[in-house]
């Protein structure tokens, strides 16, 4: 089995680059077909277990993964893949709709940061707090000097989150209009993607350059040192989860999550 090597960098908005979402690729072919790119997600995907469970037992560090993009995009077969061997001892999927009335009375952070991982645990979040600059910035759901503050809110609350001991991967699915526009025939094609569709995925639909436009002032605002912002090209479901399981997989390798030393050695006690 043939793995290719994934550089993460050459994913990365780097801080203050002045990158250009338009000219960041929706597809690469560095796989030679897709069988290599599944065979990539594997190998990477069984290492991810037996980190994960590192990481739980030492129960020092923490993993928030954050994936953003437009519908159909792929979240939720990235999620599975990622961890499609990883038991979910320690894994939690968090995802954000409209916000409840509750969550209306306290500030837009406030649900967010609650279900930021613990020591030892993986989040993963299926949307985010990214909402509130994209989705509600498009709709004009608050006033524009509101939503021009929560740049640096975000920047604020995720380097507090970073300098506490939780490790932020952030992922924004780069799809192209027209791919997006092909899955969404799929949701009303295929009976076992009917329950995925959505109307108001066609409003966003129309609204694409405003969403792109929001996109790009998003990444070039909060893309910060102790959390980039990785452009994926999701395109391609399998050279997607790929790129984002070896990244996934290099940064847990980082954290070297170690098994903790009990203290006892088998001669210190008699069994029986």
């Amino acid at each position: 089995m043939t793995i290719i090597p994934i550089n993460a960098h050459d994913y990365i908005a780097a801080p203050k680059s002045r990158f250009k979402l338009s000219e960041r690729p929706t597809r690469v072919d560095i796989f030679a077909n897709k069988k290599q790119a599944k065979d990539s997600i594997k190998a990477d995907a069984k290492l991810i277990r037996g980190l994960a469970h590192k990481l739980y037992a030492g129960n020092k560090r923490s993993l928030l993964i954050v994936l953003q993009g437009m519908d159909t995009s792929g979240k939720d077969g990235t999620i599975s893949a990622i961890f499609s061997r990883t038991p979910p001892l320690n894994l939690h999927v968090a995802s954000f709709k409209a916000p409840s009335k509750v969550e209306l009375a306290h500030d837009y952070l406030w649900r967010v940061h609650n279900v930021c991982p613990a020591k030892g645990q993986i989040t993963v979040f299926n949307r985010s707090h990214y909402e509130d600059v994209l989705v509600v910035k498009v709709r004009k759901f608050a006033p524009v000097k509101k939503i021009n503050k929560r740049y640096r809110q975000i920047n604020d609350f995720e380097q507090h989150l970073s300098e506490n001991g939780t490790t932020i991967l952030k992922f924004m699915l780069n799809i192209s209009h027209e791919v997006q526009g092909q899955r969404l025939a799929e949701r009303l094609e295929e009976p076992h993607k009917h329950w995925k569709f959505n109307p108001g995925d066609l409003e966003d639909r129309l609204l694409w350059p405003k969403f792109m436009k929001a996109y790009q002032i998003m990444a070039d605002r909060t893309s910060t040192k102790h959390a980039p912002w990785h452009i994926i090209p999701s395109d391609q479901r399998a050279t997607r989860n790929a790129i984002i399981t070896s990244i996934v997989r290099q940064t847990l390798e980082g954290m070297r999550p170690e098994y903790p030393d009990p203290g006892y050695r088998p001669g210190d006690f008699v069994i029986g």
